[in-house]
Formats: structure tokens, sequence, C-alpha cells
């Protein structure tokens, strides 16, 4: 892969970032990236480590936790929010990643994290994909 390709899927993955909740397609993204459909998707996860729609929705399932430790909107606002049309499989993906449902999540008490700054936050509450490691503490000296 070149440096013009990984500029390219980090232009379509900086995309993904800003416009998780519109409607994209991989055809969209390989647009952006200037690739065909099939070399994108293959080039994205060989350079990112999962697929673009992985990678879509795991910036959803983010965004929709922020979304329901706020704990005033309903588990369907949310879905539709983070711009997911289905709700069974918003639910679905959701419990995959987070281990819980939507609706036990927006129930659980999360006032702990109030203190702790936005972008720590972000790094520790990230969805974790089955089969991934956290990444290990580093031993306090």
């Amino acid at each position: 892969m070149t440096l013009d390709d990984l500029v390219r899927l980090r232009r379509a993955r900086d995309r993904v970032d800003r416009e998780y909740a519109e409607p994209l397609d991989v055809p969209a993204l390989a647009r952006t990236a200037l690739m065909s459909p099939g070399h994108f998707s293959r080039s994205f996860r060989a350079a990112f480590g999962e697929t673009p729609y992985g990678y879509l929705m795991t910036r959803r399932v983010e965004r929709a936790k922020a979304l329901l430790r706020r704990g005033d909107l309903t588990v369907t606002e949310v879905c539709v929010a983070v711009g997911c049309t289905s709700l069974g499989s918003f639910s679905a993906r959701f419990s995959e990643l987070v281990g819980e449902s939507p609706s036990a999540y927006r129930d659980r008490c999360h006032d702990g994290g109030a203190t702790i700054p936005a972008c720590i936050a972000r790094r520790y509450t990230r969805p974790v994909r089955n089969g991934e490691a956290r990444p290990a503490t580093a031993p306090v000296a």
C-alpha cells in the first residue's frame, strides 16, 4: 500500500468520523478515497484492522453510548440520532460491542465518570469488538 493510498483511506475514515449519522455506504466512502469499492474495503481493513462498515458502526455505538449516558433520550431516539435506520440492528450491534442492551446501558448509573475529562472517557468507553483485548494497564512504579 502506498502513502497516497493511506492518505485517501484516512480521508474516508475522517469522513466517517464526521458524518457517522449520515447514510454512508462503502461505494460512497470508496469514492471519497478515489478507489473501487472492493479495493477500498480490502485496503481499509488492511490499514485499520476492521471493515468500513464495522468502523462506521463502532463510531455510531460510541456516540450512542454518550447520548444514552445523558438519559434524556429514548433508545429509539438515540438510534435515529446516530444514523441507524433499524432499531433491531442497532440494538444487536450495540449489545455485541458493549456487552449489554442499549436500554440496560441507559438505565445504569453513570455518575462515576462525571469528573473524568471527555478525552480520557472516550478512550476507555470506546466499544470493543469481540476478540479484542482491552489495552494493558501500565504498572504503577
